[in-house]
């Protein structure tokens, strides 16, 4: 059950983030790049700390590897090729979940921080974070569109939930 819980959660993760860039798509580079007095400052900078976010947790989880990465390092420059490591990205999540074995959402994770420093954590809660982080910079992206006066998705997951549904019960 738990398992097919962060399955779901994966999904979603993925429309949710193809569903933001596609709006994003829609502004100029300079109210892209602009600082909007989000925590990592522009549209750029946020899109480019969710990938980040992205990679450690994925190898942390998945690989069993910690990265030594800060957590505002510029991975990618050009926004096409950010928008698309980070599709990349969030694709991962739902095969790597699919094949994991459900007993080991009952266990601890320990990795080291970005610092270097070691910490142990439990996995299902971990795992979750990596789904809310998403969404919580997901929304400050949405704030940002809204401020530019610029359309912004509908994100929340219900929506997708429903969405997912109907399209199940139209096969």
């Amino acid at each position: 059950m738990m398992q097919q819980y962060f399955v779901t959660l994966a999904r979603y993760h993925v429309w949710a983030t193809d569903q933001l860039l596609a709006h994003i798509e829609a502004i100029s580079e300079a109210e892209y790049r602009q600082d909007r007095g989000l925590y990592f400052g522009s549209v750029h900078g946020t899109l480019n700390h969710m990938l980040v976010g992205e990679r450690h947790w994925y190898a942390r989880l998945a690989d069993g590897v910690s990265l030594k990465m800060a957590l505002d390092i510029e991975l990618e420059s050009g926004r096409d090729a950010l928008a698309a490591a980070l599709r990349e990205a969030v694709g991962r999540w739902e095969k790597w979940l699919t094949d994991h074995p459900p007993q080991n959402f009952d266990r601890d994770l320990h990795y080291n921080r970005a610092s270097g420093a070691p910490a142990v954590a439990p996995f299902a809660p971990t795992l979750g974070h990596v789904f809310n982080h998403g969404t919580h910079h997901r929304g400050q992206l949405t704030a940002a569109l809204t401020g530019m006066g610029r359309a912004c998705p509908e994100l929340d997951l219900i929506y997708w939930t429903v969405a997912m549904r109907q399209a199940e019960m139209n096969k």
